[in-house]
Formats: structure tokens, sequence, C-alpha cells
């Protein structure tokens, strides 16, 4: 998916759809990033637009790309490329609320343009994370029962964004399981924790797939109050040999383990599970020291 571009001014740069489907400008949040931090908080590593290269246009040449598009499109309403063009210059810019409002009116003209929706799609998703974000701070700096409302209902406004879009998207390609974790995902935020293990189930053998499903899965169970079946569906994440789990997840699976455990009285595995923590916490500080 290249960007639209008029006369000779230079190209800003976009995600490609293939990229779209791993995320895109919004990056699922993982359970691993999210070991120490309460339900629904931003992952820091959460980007909220596009990073742009160092080839990017300079800022004034930008706003002067908008003025000239804004002006455009007024005369030449059923220029979609321009519409393209002007809305991802808007993200990058980080201003999703006015990309979706660009999405939204070249929506009106083209309602079938599958690429026009994803990215339409996406400045939704970006603003509600914007939203979330903005009111992420202020909670952070004035502890008041409004702002914990606000809160509150931000993050049930992102989780549901999310839910949104990953079923529509799913609706119309099945083949992107992927969405199924980020789904679940949004799920667990949004406290609908049976409905994201009936999402997650058709993918538990997904060999790629099934360490985070299953950690979701355990997770969902845990804040359901079934501690044993949690305990299943974790260990499926922290000792199968046959699909061993990335380190980082292998690890927040074992943790949970170990306090799950702990709280039911089982003390034989209890011991078993720490081991077992020990060592991948050794090869996790092996290899992060190694990667430096």
């Amino acid at each position: 998916m290249s960007s639209a571009t008029q006369g000779n001014s230079p190209p800003v740069t976009t995600t490609s759809q293939s990229e779209h489907g791993g995320g895109g400008r919004w990056k699922q949040v993982r359970f691993e990033e999210l070991s120490d931090k309460p339900i629904g908080e931003p992952c820091a590593e959460e980007p909220t637009t596009t990073t742009l290269p160092a080839s990017t246009p300079h800022p004034k040449i930008r706003l002067e790309r908008r003025q000239q598009l804004e002006h455009h499109l007024k005369a030449s309403p059923t220029d979609l490329a321009g519409f393209m063009e002007l809305g991802r210059i808007y993200r990058a810019d980080d201003r999703p609320l006015e990309a979706k409002r660009i999405f939204e009116q070249a929506r009106q003209i083209f309602p079938d343009d599958q690429e026009l929706l994803w990215e339409y799609e996406e400045a939704v998703l970006a603003r509600s994370l914007q939203q979330y974000r903005e009111v992420s701070d202020l909670a952070s700096r004035l502890d008041t029962l409004e702002t914990e409302r606000e809160l509150k209902r931000s993050q049930n406004d992102w989780a549901r964004r999310r839910i949104e879009v990953c079923r529509a998207r799913l609706a119309r390609d099945p083949s992107l399981q992927h969405l199924k974790i980020a789904l679940a995902e949004a799920m667990y935020e949004a406290e609908l924790y049976e409905d994201a293990i009936t999402t997650l189930d058709p993918i538990l053998d997904h060999d790629e797939l099934s360490p985070i499903a299953y950690l979701i899965k355990g997770r969902c169970l845990l804040a359901s109050e079934n501690p044993l079946q949690a305990m299943v569906a974790l260990r499926a994440v922290a000792l199968r040999r046959a699909v061993v789990a990335p380190l980082k997840t292998r690890v927040v699976a074992l943790k949970l383990l170990c306090e799950t455990a702990e709280k039911v009285g089982v003390t034989l595995t209890l011991a078993k599970y720490k081991q077992h923590l020990a060592q991948a916490e050794r090869e996790l500080a092996q290899h992060i020291a190694s990667s430096k």
C-alpha cells in the first residue's frame, strides 16, 4: 500500500496492510508487558502512531501539504488518493480526530473501498487510545472520583473499539486468526471473560499463537474464579515441550502458577513451579544481558 501523492510533494510513509494485520499503528497489549500493571493500563511500548523515518518531510512542509490537500478536496471531493494522503498525514502528526474526519468524508463517497475502511478503523482506534492516555495522565495527577470515573469510561471505550474493529476485520477475512489474540485481550480488559475464552479456544492448537492464547485464557479463568482450570491453561504455557513459549511469556505464566498454587494450597507442585520459574528467570536475564 503506497501513499497517494499530488504534484511533486514528498510522499508520506504509511504502514502496509500486512503490517496492519499485525496490529498496524496500534499494537495489542501483551500480558507479559502487563504482568505488574492494573487491567487496562496503557503499555509503554504501545505506539499511538507510526514512527516516521528520517526522510519524513519537515513539519512545516507537512503543514503546507495538509493545507494544499484540504483546499484541493473542496474543489475535487471525489479524489480518493487525496483523502488517503491527507488522512495519513494527520495520523503521522498524531491528530487522529482529524484523520477520522477525513476518512469519514471519504467513506461517504467510497463506502465499499476496503483500504479506506481499514484506515478509518485505524483512526478510530488511534483516537480512542489517545483519549485513554490523556485521561490516564490526568488521573495520575488528580486523584478524584471524577477522574477515576472518566478513566474507567476511557478504558471501556478503548476495549470496546478494539472489540468492534477486530470482530469486523475477522468477519471480512476469517483467515486473520492472529486478530483473535487482540480481540481476546480487549475482552479480558472489558471483563468479558467467557467471550474471551470462546474466542481463544479455536486457536489453542495453533503453535505460533497458542502460548499467548493459553496465557490469556488462564488470566480469564483466574479472574472468573476458576483457579484449578486456570492452572491447567498456565501449565500449557509454561511447561509444554512440544510448543515452547517465549521466555517472557513463560516467566509470566510461571509467576501466576506459583501465586495460584500457593493460594489453593498445592504445596507439592508449588516447589516444582518455583524451580522452573527460577530457571526461566535466569535464562531471561542471560538473554537480556547478551542482547545489550
